[in-house]
């Protein structure tokens, strides 16, 4: 299989940057988490960029979007979540967005626009990080239709880069 990506390091001052646009895209203190210089690194891949914080590929970047990795657990538990029942499991680990119809339990609050992690009802395991399409008051009377956008997922292929190919 052909390298489809292109793996770089970041300067100071862009790593610098960069914590500063996680910090204020997050609502975290970047440089508090993971130091005032850590290493950065980037997989530029056709369709999206990982990000690896001193080797560890915790962000993702699809259409100007950053959002934690599923193997940054630290962050992603703290997001609101979505559980989805068994049936809309598949779809979402195959890339579709969150429907109406397949959410079982929505719990915490949150606005339009939102990061969000989909957990599925059996196992209430993180399946996906998604991006709310509505705020959680409206989301819960929305019977149906798409209501969260799926930005990454078991199976997509930042998944699969980093299972494949990076090692933790």
């Amino acid at each position: 299989m052909p390298k489809t990506f292109k793996r770089f390091s970041f300067r100071k001052r862009e790593a610098k940057n960069f914590l500063g646009k996680i910090s204020q895209s997050l609502g975290i203190e970047a440089e508090k988490i993971f130091g005032s210089k850590p290493r950065i690194e980037v997989i530029d891949t056709l369709k999206n960029k990982i990000y690896l914080i001193n080797g560890d590929p915790l962000f993702a970047m699809f259409e100007d979007i950053i959002f934690p990795t599923l193997f940054f657990e630290e962050y992603i538990s703290r997001l609101p979540k979505v559980t989805v029942d068994m049936g809309a499991v598949p779809h979402i680990c195959n890339g579709a967005d969150v429907m109406a119809p397949g959410i079982v339990e929505i719990n915490g609050d949150f606005n339009e626009k939102a990061l969000v992690i989909i957990i599925d009802d059996r196992n209430k395991r993180p399946i996906a990080v998604a991006q709310s399409l509505f705020d959680s008051e409206k989301t819960r009377t929305i019977k149906k239709g798409k209501v969260f956008k799926n930005l990454h997922c078991v199976g997509d292929e930042i998944w699969n880069l980093i299972k494949d190919h990076i090692s933790r």
